[in-house]
């Protein structure tokens, strides 16, 4: 138990190379994850995340395998993700289904990859649940222009795009073209997706995608100020599990999830709360 709130030990793993590029990796995937998670939840994307997912985690496996770098085959298998999504599941009454179908297919042909890779199994499960230590210079350098391609598309179609999520009946009545800008925002969130992979882990990258907005989505209803929020408490959610695990050696995930999790039952309470006595279910 004293391991696990050592602080000195913490400030002086702080102090690490390899602690500071997984930190600097960390706030540039917040500050995307915030950014994309309020759409995704107008959008109703949470099930569609954890599809891209699998197949971040399936191109990473491959990378792993062949010698790549992970980040590039993450960011490869979740853009596929996306266009198999955007292609197949062109209905609303098929796109859980086929999302269903995408996703048990990355994570069996993924496991089977890992199975093939003979190399240290710390690197198949730092690929699952995150891996502070494998993040070096190079791998920030792809974070970086990652996100800088990602929110550069996002600036220039959020307006258009904030429309079609609201209300994309309309959008499309008024000369949106929605058919361009869903596949679009698809390999958005499959490239959001791709750089959870080393940070949290392949299958908790909800927690940074989804939960943050979810939680400030419940807080308030202007797309401008969730953003804000979301922002802020992904950052905080993965700032501070990557904190908090240093000193146990603990996974990165279970705490990141951890924290989202508190933030979001904090929203609940304080949505609750603030809502007229009457209209408290």
């Amino acid at each position: 138990m004293a391991e696990l709130f050592n602080f000195e030990l913490t400030l002086r793993l702080l102090g690490l190379d390899f602690v500071q590029n997984g930190l600097l990796a960390a706030a540039i995937l917040g500050l995307v994850a915030g950014m994309i998670g309020p759409l995704i939840v107008m959008r109703r994307m949470a099930f569609a995340v954890h599809g891209t997912a699998e197949l971040a985690f399936t191109g990473a496996a491959a990378a792993l395998l062949i010698g790549v770098a992970v980040e590039f085959g993450a960011i490869a298998g979740a853009i596929v993700a996306a266009l198999l999504l955007g292609l197949l599941g062109g209905k609303a009454a098929e796109r859980d289904s086929v999302i269903g179908v995408v996703l048990s297919f990355g994570l069996g042909l993924g496991v089977l990859l890992l199975w093939l890779y003979e190399g240290r199994a710390v690197n198949k499960f730092g690929l699952l649940v995150g891996q502070i230590i494998s993040v070096n210079s190079t791998n920030l350098a792809v974070f970086a222009w990652s996100a800088v391609l990602v929110l550069a598309v996002l600036a220039v179609v959020y307006r258009p795009l904030l429309f079609a999520s609201v209300d994309p009946i309309v959008a499309a009545a008024r000369g949106v073209p929605v058919g361009l800008l869903t596949p679009l925002f698809a390999v958005l969130v499959g490239i959001a997706t791709a750089l959870g992979v080393q940070t949290v882990g392949v299958l908790l990258v909800l927690a940074l995608l989804v939960t943050p907005a979810a939680a400030a989505c419940r807080v308030t209803s202007s797309p401008v100020l969730a953003t804000v929020l979301a922002v802020t408490f992904a950052e905080v959610a993965v700032l501070g599990g990557i904190v908090l695990s240093l000193a146990p050696g603990a996974p990165i995930s279970a705490f990141v999830t951890s924290l989202s999790f508190l933030i979001y039952l904090g929203c609940r309470f304080f949505a609750y709360v603030r809502a007229p006595r009457a209209t408290r279910a």
